[in-house]
This record gives C-alpha cells, sequence and structure tokens, in this order.
C-alpha cells in the first residue's frame, strides 16, 4: 500500500494532565502517515483521485485546537480518529503526536505518543 507523510504539522492546544496546561496550554507537533492507494492518481494527475493532504492538516491543527483532553494519548487516538472518518481512501493511519516541552522538572526532552489505527 501507499504512503502520503506529512510531518512537522504545529499547533496550539490545551490538552495535558495538569490543570496549568488545560488553562495556559502548549505546542503539539504532529506527523500523520496516511496509507491509501495512489496508482491512479499516479496515472490521471487529478487531486480527486488522492488526498487533498491540506484538509488533513488543517483537520490536525484543529482537532489540536478544540480539544481539551487530559491525556496526550486520547487527543492521539481523537486525531487518528477524525483522519478515518474524514476519508474513505485511507486504509490505515499513523500519529506520532509530540508535546516538545513537557512540564516535568529537570527533563528537557519531549514526549511522543505513536498511535496507529485501521479502518
Amino acid at each position: 500500500m501507499d504512503c502520503i507523510h506529512l510531518t512537522g504539522i504545529r499547533s496550539y492546544g490545551y490538552t495535558g494532565y495538569l490543570a496549568e496546561e488545560q488553562v495556559l496550554g502548549q505546542w503539539f507537533e504532529v506527523d500523520v502517515r496516511l496509507w491509501l492507494d495512489l496508482a491512479k492518481a499516479g496515472q490521471t494527475d487529478a487531486i480527486e483521485d488522492t488526498i487533498d493532504y491540506r484538509s488533513i492538516i488543517s483537520l490536525v491543527q484543529n482537532t489540536v485546537k478544540t480539544s481539551k483532553f487530559a491525556l496526550v494519548e486520547r487527543l492521539t487516538a481523537s486525531i487518528a480518529d477524525s483522519i478515518l472518518a474524514s476519508s474513505d481512501r485511507v486504509t490505515q493511519v499513523q500519529v506520532i503526536l509530540s508535546k516538545p516541552a513537557a512540564p516535568i522538572p529537570d527533563f528537557g526532552g519531549k514526549i511522543s505518543i505513536d498511535l496507529t489505527k485501521k479502518r
């Protein structure tokens, strides 16, 4: 199966376990991998034979901006579910959501959730 990769989708959101994360918000970064058949689009050069990735980027950004969950795991699953619901062409989706500035003392890394869902 063919894949489209969308990387570095950034959006500000209010998901987090700590109360201040849900009030102050923070940046999230999302990478998405979409599995779908690209054979026809490769022959026709027509956008209707693929998926318009601008709509997926917008969907991801909107989901991050408007969701307010305690867990980033729930936000990641919500993004994956929304993508699968938005297009019958996508047979599988992988969402990697990163929280670059986790509010954990003495931790300078980032936290990432990697979730894959099939239709």
